[in-house]
């Protein structure tokens, strides 16, 4: 079931958007409008056999290096093509990103600033691995800028954590973060996940109990998507000794009771965070958002993606750099964007997006008010009665053509964000499970 972090989703992406198609929405963006920097690193010391973000494991600093290069170069390529200039929120992932060092921070972020407007910056965040947190690197991220740090956690038993290929004791963490805010960054995201290899009801509450020392601003918590047709570490994991989707189930309802009887608030299907957080201030108003980093309550006019597989977000539709760094390296040094492929949005795509992302978000969505938004006599009358169909199993209900998602049906909410995703009839994809 996708997870839909943008809609239409990635497998739906096709070659039809090509450079050509995205400079033309790169010069299309107005010159005030607020823009997002997402720049992808994709190495890592090693794989974590669970992993299913673009990388590749290197231990050697040659590749890293030649890497910064094509990314500062891809940096001077998109602003010179932007009609927008004036970046708000700048998000740095991977991979690890701090496999740069220092010094590489510093050159990207000169970069950064030398060709786009940062003055108003509001939020600079980083994906960190507790376990790659070198001498120094503290200091140059809040140097830099940084404002909030997340850190992949997963789960502390040392049973799960070798059998994922991460070991990482909790006083490497706690370390880890001390060490963050030691430098002033104090926004801190931890990531856990459930549905692990050995994984028990157990070991999620003791992760819980063990990440709130960490007094984390944010946490996400995921279910592991066990797809080794797609990740091939992923075959490093014996399904024999995966949850089953009863025991997924159990092990996301234990980690929702712990999150908020520890004070935090639900945000979204995996979000907890603290009450006065912006997250939950933006849900509590109805303006929470959904992308690629997750939830968010991001509502700039674009995003833009650099290094290799990033994907970028335009009015017009979407558009992902080659996942490759020697095909992304090639066109970079020409001089050209790296785009491979993303998809267009149609009218019916831009009202069907807004449908799915307000019941991921809100769980619920009034289909009148955003037909007339978006001038658009849809009926749904075939989503409708599918929309029935998960009220008798009491995932949903609806009044008229109010839709809500239950109590019950909120671990869900991608099933029923699903029923109104009019590519997945279209095209058979393989996908994780739903919970």
């Amino acid at each position: 079931m996708p997870r839909y972090t943008s809609y239409p989703t990635a497998p739906n992406f096709t070659p039809a958007v090509n450079a050509d198609i995205q400079t033309k929405w790169l010069q299309a963006l107005p010159a005030y409008a607020d823009l997002s920097l997402y720049l992808h690193v994709p190495f890592c010391a090693e794989l974590c056999h669970y992993c299913g973000c673009n990388t590749h494991a290197t231990r050697r600093q040659e590749p890293v290096e030649q890497y910064i290069e094509d990314l500062l170069t891809e940096i001077a390529n998109v602003a010179r093509l932007s009609g927008a200039k004036k970046v708000s929120r700048i998000h740095w992932g991977g991979g690890t990103p701090s496999i740069v060092g220092t010094g590489g921070f510093q050159r990207l972020y000169r970069a950064l600033a030398k060709h786009f407007d940062l003055g108003r910056l509001a939020e600079h965040a980083i994906e960190l691995d507790p376990r790659r947190m070198e001498s120094g690197t503290a200091k140059t991220l809040a140097q830099i800028g940084i404002n909030r740090a997340n850190f992949g956690v997963q789960e502390f038993s040392e049973q799960v954590q070798k059998a994922i290929g991460r070991v990482q004791p909790f006083a490497v963490v706690e370390a880890a973060v001390q060490q963050v805010r030691a430098a002033g960054i104090q926004n801190i995201g931890v990531d856990l996940m459930y549905g692990l290899p050995h994984q028990t009801i157990e070991d999620v509450q003791f992760s819980a109990t063990l990440a709130a020392r960490l007094q984390p601003q944010r946490v996400a918590i995921f279910g592991y998507a066990h797809v080794p047709w797609f990740k091939k570490q992923q075959r490093l994991i014996d399904e024999r000794v995966l949850p089953d989707v009863d025991e997924r189930y159990r092990q996301a309802l234990a980690a929702q009771k712990a999150w908020l009887d520890l004070g935090y608030v639900q945000v979204g299907i995996d979000h907890y965070v603290l009450p006065d957080d912006a997250l939950a201030i933006a849900a509590r108003r109805g303006s929470l958002h959904r992308n690629f980093q997750g939830y968010t309550d991001d509502a700039c006019a674009g995003l833009i993606g650099l290094g290799a597989s990033a994907i970028s977000r335009f009015p017009q539709g979407y558009a992902q750099n080659h996942p490759a760094t020697a095909a992304y390296a090639t066109e970079v040094r020409y001089g050209r964007l790296a785009t491979v492929r993303g998809i267009s949005l149609s009218a019916e795509d831009q009202l069907r997006a807004e449908i799915i992302e307000r019941l991921m978000c809100d769980f619920w969505v009034d289909l009148d008010a955003l037909v007339e938004k978006h001038g658009l006599p849809t009926i749904f009358s075939r989503e409708l009665a599918r929309v029935d169909l998960l009220a008798v199993q009491g995932l949903a209900r609806r009044s008229g053509r109010r839709i809500e998602v239950t109590a019950t049906g909120k671990p869900f909410a991608r099933v029923v964000a699903s029923i109104f995703d009019r590519y997945l009839e279209e095209k058979e994809t393989r996908h994780s499970m739903a919970i």
